[in-house]
């Protein structure tokens, strides 16, 4: 392919991404394939010879768009938003045409340098503490990860490293063996899966505590965890608090966390993938009370600011922990510029050794929305979530499970939870719109998140009115609802012939 062929592939792949989402509202959410479909249409062996970029973009519609979850429709209200925007999009295809491995400083300057300025810009609109910037005297700073995944096993990485560290220096009596099988983790039973994961990946237990009322991790349970492992002989190691858990965006007691960490020497890393952004809103910072005694920060760029999959911001107040970790200085990867502090070496930040350019959409988008358009963005969502949930909340069939929280409703069916269950069933088997279920205090629950490109309140209505039409529709045993819900929708909910003569 030449640079004309290019050019006229790439107008041509532009025009079909618009198209796409432009058009969006008028697709099914989800996919009407079965596994294998795509094996049954592609060849089993690349072909020998090149082939047009048209025939690919014909294929691309006949066989890979099929296939397709269509993520950015406003209909798809599952997980939580992945976001994509316009100005993302082209930064994304301005780094895959510099090409660049960012390792470190020298390999592009511009890659290194953007990123300690955007994850400033960042940080201070999210109001952190100054000692988690770039531009802090101090050793703290903030560095692009590809997702919360990688930030959380990360900040276990680094503050096993450093409990290992310490303990040695403290106690040469216990081996370095000894001290990483004693070493333990906490977080809460509500926090998402990475955390598991990380415990997992990290080697070090990771215990999940219960949680309050509002399926809040709180400071004293944290506090009995820990005084229980000391007294067995464990290794408090890293606490990993959630603000915005993944079930039903609850908001752990960070102040009280982050005191009981300070006593006991753990490190508290905050796990802030969805509802960090939020944060940028005023009105919504108490919620992250306390965060001036974490030791790492992390949220995902990606879910809630406009800027497309994998963009995710973590914070820490000393990086040189990270280096101290990370660090393998090979010969090659050394650099006469290297430990300056606007020239940070990020590859001893991450897992891997190279490193996109993401820094670029994340500046190109920022400057071309604002911070007050990335503000309105987000009020937008809690705003449609809390007409969702009055629309759900009229409904007496209904009950929503808290209240509408950032851009996230939960609900369920009044009774028992077979009912909730075959409800999301049916309505995810019409592929018209897309909720998946979660587990409050035992409790089946939908989850309803505000997600996609440009969600309006037409979309909340018309999913509550799909909601409505499949229960409508769909048989309900009697027994599970109360006799005043079943009197007041009695026309509306079809009863068989076998329950018209019990009745």
């Amino acid at each position: 392919m030449d640079v004309n062929e290019f050019r006229e592939f790439g107008k041509a792949a532009v025009d079909f991404v618009a198209d796409y989402l432009e058009n969006i509202r008028d697709k099914d959410v989800l996919p009407s394939v079965h596994p294998g479909y795509l094996h049954k249409s592609l060849p089993e062996v690349l072909p020998e010879q090149p082939e047009g970029w048209r025939d690919v973009m014909r294929d691309m519609e006949k066989f890979i768009l099929p296939g397709i979850t269509h993520w950015q429709s406003p209909n798809f209200h599952a997980y939580f938003p992945t976001a994509c925007s316009y100005p993302a999009i082209v930064g994304e295809l301005l780094t895959s045409g510099f090409g660049i491995v960012g390792f470190n400083w020298i390999c592009s300057p511009a890659c290194t340098e953007l990123e300690v300025i955007v994850m400033d810009w960042l940080g201070k609109l999210l109001d952190l503490p100054e000692e988690f910037l770039n531009c802090h005297d101090g050793p703290g700073g903030g560095v692009i990860q590809g997702s919360a995944s990688e930030s959380i096993l990360i900040a276990a990485l680094a503050a096993r490293e450093q409990t290992v560290r310490r303990l040695r220096e403290e106690n040469t009596e216990m081996s370095e063996s000894d001290i990483r099988g004693r070493l333990i983790a906490y977080s809460s039973d509500q926090s998402n899966s990475a955390v598991e994961k990380a415990g997992i990946l990290s080697a070090m237990p990771m215990r999940l505590l219960g949680t309050d009322s509002k399926c809040a991790l709180r400071g004293e349970t944290l506090r009995q965890a820990i005084e229980q492992d000391l007294a067995m002989g464990n290794i408090p190691s890293i606490c990993i608090a959630t603000l915005g858990t993944t079930g039903t965006c609850a908001f752990d007691n960070i102040e009280e966390i982050g005191q009981v960490c300070r006593e006991y020497n753990v490190w508290l890393h905050i796990d802030a993938a969805y509802a960090g952004a939020a944060f940028c809103c005023p009105e919504y910072r108490p919620l992250m009370k306390g965060v001036e005694l974490a030791e790492s920060f992390n949220f995902n760029v990606h879910k809630w600011m406009m800027v497309n999959f994998d963009c995710c911001a973590m914070w820490l107040k000393n990086a040189d922990l990270l280096v101290q970790a990370f660090n393998v200085d090979r010969i090659y990867l050394q650099h006469r510029f290297q430990g300056q502090s606007k020239a940070p070496d990020y590859r001893h930040w991450q897992i891997s050794l190279g490193r996109r350019f993401r820094a670029l959409k994340l500046w190109i988008t920022l400057r071309t929305v604002g911070a007050e358009g990335i503000r309105r963005h987000i009020r937008h969502h809690v705003h449609l979530a809390k007409h969702f949930a009055a629309l759900i909340a009229a409904d007496e069939r209904f009950e929503v499970i808290g209240e509408a929280t950032m851009g996230l409703v939960c609900f369920r069916i009044r009774g028992e939870c077979s009912a909730t269950k075959k409800l999301l069933e049916k309505i995810t088997e019409r592929k018209k719109i897309y909720m998946i279920p979660g587990n409050v205090h035992g409790r089946i629950v939908i989850r309803f998140a505000i997600c996609g490109m440009n969600p309006q309140l037409s979309d909340m209505d018309f999913a509550f009115q799909e909601i409505q039409h499949v229960l409508n529709e769909v048989h309900i045993p009697i027994e599970e609802i109360s006799d005043k819900i079943r009197n007041h929708f009695s026309k509306k909910i079809r009863i068989t012939a076998s329950e018209e003569r019990i009745q």
